[in-house]
């Protein structure tokens, strides 16, 4: 049953259902293969905030609308247009990539991977607990073939959650791994037919959703040094990130590499 659709603007950018204990975040913009903008992020987040706040709502899955993506990242075309993706309130930025990059809250989130997770997608899937993927679907850091950084968790994550030296390989590279492989290291939990996508996801969702709300919310608090909404053993991660990402994005680079995107062809980098 879908309770409301989460907007902003007149995008419908996160769809919400809920069924029972679990709530699931979709997605919903099939067409830029889920890619991220500011009203994708603010639905997002916003979601978030209502699950945390629900005591009714026990797990949160995140999935994405299609069959194609789970989400392509951050929406390059709209960067090229000058159009901002991060909201201008810093509450609402703090979320961090589609709102939920860099929100802790204490309910876990399965990650419901239904087909390519690139860039911001990878750091969404990163940024869950636990990751269920199709067999069709992969995972990668592409942002230094665009000539920015993965600024959303995924260059300091990934490499906490794989071996490093893996880890370095994808985050240096830009190539993608395929579930299969993202299982093998230890990075997705379970990789399914598309078909059972969901109902695999949600079964684990209800495994979690049995057992003490209050002992399952501490539990990962204690897990992930959750306090306050923040994980205090990022946050110089995140601060170094910013620093960084500042750097690159003014750079010429990173003004050519969504702008080759946009234009389909090879970026022709200039170290500027």
């Amino acid at each position: 049953m879908v309770l409301h659709t989460a907007e902003t603007d007149a995008s419908h950018a996160v769809l919400v259902e809920r069924r029972d204990h679990v709530m699931i975040l979709t997605m919903n913009r099939p067409e830029a293969r889920n890619a991220c903008n500011q009203a994708l992020w603010l639905a997002g987040g916003r979601a978030l905030e209502d699950a945390e706040n629900d005591p009714e709502i026990r797990v949160v899955i995140v999935t994405g609308a299609g069959d194609q993506s789970f989400s392509a990242g951050a929406d390059l075309k709209a960067i090229a247009r000058g159009e901002a993706i991060v909201p201008n309130d810093p509450v609402e930025a703090g979320w961090g990539f589609a709102g939920i990059a860099s929100h802790a809250i204490s309910k876990p989130i399965i990650a419901a991977v239904n087909g390519t997770a690139l860039g911001g997608g990878t750091e969404l899937a990163l940024a869950c607990d636990l990751i269920v993927a199709t067999e069709e679907a992969d995972f990668g850091l592409p942002e230094v073939k665009r000539g920015l950084i993965a600024g959303a968790g995924g260059v300091f994550r990934l490499p906490r959650q794989i071996p490093i030296k893996l880890a370095m390989e994808i985050i240096l590279t830009g190539e993608p791994i395929s579930a299969a492989q993202a299982h093998a290291l230890g990075l997705v939990n379970h990789v399914v037919p598309r078909t059972e996508l969901m109902e695999t996801a949600l079964t684990l969702a209800e495994r979690i959703a049995v057992n003490a709300p209050l002992s399952v919310q501490a539990s990962k608090r204690i897990a992930l040094g959750i306090e306050n909404g923040n994980i205090a053993a990022e946050e110089e991660h995140w601060q170094r990130s910013r620093r960084e990402s500042q750097g690159v994005r003014q750079s010429e680079d990173a003004r050519e590499g969504p702008k080759a995107f946009a234009e389909k062809r090879a970026p022709v980098w200039t170290a500027r």
